[in-house]
């Protein structure tokens, strides 16, 4: 069980599932290209919805999109979209799900062009994570410059659904910037 006695960013201090995800991965440097790759998807899906409910349905979403193997994704046709959409475990978003499966595409393009997506997203970020000084809530963007960048260079090479600030709360997440509170036990790599 998780102490949600111990202070965290306030998004997490009320919710034991959202505690846990905090204390063990969001913020924690990733650098597997399929692990980045997977959780800009679930970034894409959270769009307008909150994490918690994308964090309920990640073990549906990982079996619906077959771990989130790119290979797998990018050979699903128009039945595989109408089987997802009819998945109660996942968010069920046409134009979610088609950009996931085209999405995959992009990143195979990326591959196969000799870019990886890990070496991409760490380079743009400078090679190492952005750490922040975040006092308060309020003092977290919803975007940055290099949100901006990053949406911008994804969409030049064929992704959906990586606006600015999707980008920004998917490199939170993937520890390429660190936006942990002062206040946080995990702020600047705390254990």
């Amino acid at each position: 069980m998780t102490d949600l006695s111990k202070p965290r960013c306030a998004w997490a201090q009320t919710d034991p599932l959202l505690a846990a995800y905090h204390d063990a991965e969001w913020g924690v440097p990733e650098r597997d290209s399929r692990a980045l790759w997977e959780k800009l998807m679930l970034d894409g899906f959270q769009a307008g919805l909150s994490w918690l409910t994308v964090l309920k349905k990640r073990d549906a979403f990982r079996a619906a999109f077959q771990g989130f193997d790119p290979e797998k994704v990018a050979r699903m046709g128009p039945q595989d979209v109408e089987r997802l959409l009819a998945d109660p475990g996942i968010i069920r978003s046409r134009s979610k799900i088609e950009a996931t499966i085209g999405n995959a595409r992009a990143y195979l393009a990326m591959q196969a062009r000799g870019e990886d997506f890990s070496t991409f997203v760490w380079t743009m970020a400078g090679g190492a994570p952005v750490r922040q000084r975040r006092r308060v809530p309020a003092d977290v963007p919803a975007q940055t410059p290099l949100s901006l960048d990053m949406s911008k260079a994804l969409k030049q090479r064929g992704f959906k659904f990586v606006g600015p600030v999707i980008v920004y709360a998917w490199l939170q997440a993937t520890g390429v910037v660190d936006d942990h509170l002062d206040t946080c036990w995990r702020c600047h790599g705390g254990h």
